[in-house]
């Protein structure tokens, strides 16, 4: 058990540095930065919303049922 203890104190030891990090950004992007993101996320979605109803809509056809099988099946009997 003591052992246990000890690797495991000695993994959180060191991985303080990592948490020792500075919390301020280098990159300095500001609001107009996260405004260009969200206006591309918005385009991204306009564009999967139609192509989920698309892919709907092609669901919708392969498995509706055809009205003309069951008589075009009789027929050729």
């Amino acid at each position: 058990m003591k052992t246990m203890v000890t690797t495991i104190a000695a993994i959180f030891l060191t991985a303080l540095p990592a948490f020792a990090a500075a919390g301020t950004r280098q990159d300095h992007s500001g609001l107009v930065v996260w405004v260009f993101l969200g206006f591309c996320a918005l385009i991204v979605v306009a564009q999967l919303v139609p192509a989920f109803l698309m892919m709907l809509g092609f669901v919708k056809g392969v498995t509706k049922d055809r009205e003309f099988a069951p008589d075009e099946a009789q027929n050729k009997s």
